[in-house]
């Protein structure tokens, strides 16, 4: 995937262990943080039945940050997973300090949308 944030999840001091078959947060829920995914595998289940597989190195939820919208899929770890957690002030401080971060989470997006979408630009 192209949208990864190579690795800055790694050294974070907020992380949360999630078992294999927990589900992170259910679609229509308020979001409050972002995740950055350093080992593991969550998948994003769509209302459709279609799911998007997001590994190490990728983010998810963070559109809650961005505009405050309720949650758009239910997030499930699919493997044992260590999550970093962003709350909007880490988010926020990130997107200053780092601007390639704020592009890395916007190709992510983006790479979502488009798989969504069916792939089109």
């Amino acid at each position: 995937m192209s949208g990864k944030v190579l690795g800055v999840f790694r050294a974070a001091t907020d992380t949360r262990d999630v078992p294999a078959g927990t589900v992170i947060f259910e679609a229509g829920s308020t979001g409050e943080e972002m995740f950055g995914v350093v080992e593991g595998k969550v998948e994003l289940r769509l209302g459709d039945g279609r799911a998007i597989a997001i590994g190490p190195d990728d983010t998810f939820g963070e559109m809650a940050l961005v505009d405050a919208s309720a949650r758009s899929a239910t997030a499930v770890a699919v493997e044992d997973s260590k999550l970093a957690v962003i709350d909007k002030r880490r988010f926020l401080f990130l997107v200053h300090e780092t601007p390639t971060f704020a592009l890395q989470v916007m190709s992510s997006l983006a790479e979502r949308l488009r798989a969504v979408q069916g792939g089109g630009s």
